[in-house]
């Protein structure tokens, strides 16, 4: 039970939860980081605040890794199979027309039946494989 942590879960997504609102109230846009990501690079219209989303996630991390003290975090081994793994869910995402921050998060926040359905298949997919390995 040393992963059990349930008052940093609860922060953690409750910010996550925050933030989606935010950016939803805001800008009228979903956090789906696949598709901020993506439309990033091949979209020049709205790629301002896209690069900032991608980029705040990407420092996020760090500044709190300086601000706490007992901070850690684990990078994957990048071998062969990682970046198999990574392809093949870059291809779901696509295939999902989302990923699961915009159809877990948003799309569930939301009441929308398609990423409730998504939801669904790519959490049971995901118990399938966890229980091979």
């Amino acid at each position: 039970m040393d992963n059990f942590t349930p008052v940093s879960a609860l922060v953690g997504g409750g910010l996550i939860g925050f933030g989606a609102l935010l950016l939803l109230a805001t800008l009228g846009r979903i956090a789906g980081i696949s598709g901020i990501a993506s439309l990033a690079i091949f979209q020049r219209e709205g790629r301002s605040w896209r690069l900032a989303f991608v980029v705040g996630l990407l420092l996020g991390p760090l500044l709190v890794g300086f601000a706490v003290s007992d901070f850690s975090y684990s990078t994957p081994d990048l071998n062969s199979k990682t970046l198999f793994a990574g392809l093949l869910v870059g291809l779901g995402t696509a295939w999902g027309s989302g990923c699961t921050s915009g159809h877990g998060i948003c799309g569930i926040g939301r009441f929308a039946p398609r990423s409730i359905v998504a939801t669904i298949i790519f959490m049971a997919s995901g118990v399938v494989v966890a229980s091979f390995f």
